[in-house]
């Protein structure tokens, strides 16, 4: 037994038997996971869905060649060992965890799954003591290892230049309509419509504490209407804007969060510098909205400056005239 896994086992532990099971049962999973993904990816990436189909198959010879060697050795009964069973050993994240996070993301988990796999049978090699079952680990350490020269030739079969190109600037839009475009909106928001409040409060009160209270406030309650807003107006199924729950998410959160911005530094007692911090973090603020508009929406830069970065110190120069008047 692990000390610091009760109820698991240790790799170092497990007999040739053992491992050779465990690798079955990996290689299974595994194929279980490219087909999820295939199945999930199908309808918006057709074709990469396609390569996947042909990495399951391919997880799926794996593990007949492993269940071969296995009942050559020990018979036609194997046991089930998964890989959760085993201390420190390798895990695979959820599918839908990973799609979540865009095509790219997904590519990257493939990498990161076959490595893990070549690391598994370079362990396992070395406690082989029969030539056949050396042998057969040796080449699927090597095949595992190969896994960026295989998906690339399932990739040129499946996904030449065109539909590559194609589904990766569908990717990129998906993620800008879900994502980019609810959460500049609430960025926005929260960064600009909060100014007056704010710095009203902070200008008719010269109070610190009072300003926080008022800016958290102000912050937490935009974030909660936005994020609600932008989650029921629209389920995202003819406007092709994605999941409401991550927009409103997107939308909330930043709508917080540019609140919060200016108002966090009133946690600072000395009133003045707490309030040249705040100024100081709005302009950042506004800036970073102008390059977030230029980056993802393609707006022009100065045309972004003087649509955000003006409309907000007009905004500021209210909220602050209103409080000291």
């Amino acid at each position: 037994m692990s000390r610091f896994f009760p109820g698991r086992r240790r790799f170092a532990d497990l007999s040739e038997q053992e491992i050779l099971a465990l690798a079955i049962s990996s290689e299974e999973d595994d194929a279980y996971t490219y087909t999820d993904y295939a199945e999930t990816l199908r309808k918006d990436y057709p074709d990469t869905a396609k390569v996947f189909e042909a990495m399951a198959a391919q997880e799926r010879g794996h593990a007949t060649s492993l269940t071969r060697e296995y009942e050559r050795r020990y018979g036609p009964h194997v046991p089930l060992i998964r890989r959760e069973s085993i201390a420190g050993y390798y895990h695979r994240r959820p599918v839908w965890a990973v799609v979540n996070l865009g095509l790219e993301r997904v590519r990257a988990e493939v990498g990161r799954m076959e490595d893990e796999s070549a690391n598994f049978y370079l362990q396992a090699k070395k406690k082989a003591t029969d030539p056949g079952t050396a042998k057969l680990l040796e080449s699927l350490y090597q095949t595992e290892l190969q896994h960026e020269e295989i998906a690339g030739a399932l990739a040129d079969r499946y996904l030449p230049v065109d539909k590559r190109s194609e589904e990766n600037e569908k990717a990129h839009r998906q993620f800008v309509l879900t994502w980019v475009q609810p959460g500049l909106a609430g960025l926005m928001d929260g960064s600009v419509s909060t100014l007056a409040p704010i710095f009203a409060t902070a200008f008719a009160t010269q109070d610190s504490h009072t300003t926080l209270l008022v800016g958290l406030a102000a912050a937490v309650g935009a974030g909660i209407s936005m994020g609600f807003t932008e989650a029921i107006h629209d389920d995202g199924v003819i406007s092709g804007r994605g999941s409401p729950i991550k927009r409103g998410i997107a939308s909330g959160v930043m709508t917080a969060v540019g609140g919060l911005g200016h108002a966090l530094p009133y946690l600072i007692p000395e009133f003045w510098t707490a309030t040249v911090i705040a100024i100081i973090v709005v302009f950042i603020e506004l800036w970073a909205i102008a390059f977030i508009q230029n980056r993802f929406m393609e707006t022009p830069f100065w045309r972004s400056v003087m649509q955000v970065v003006l409309g907000g110190a007009l905004v500021l120069a209210a909220g602050i005239f209103i409080g000291g008047s």
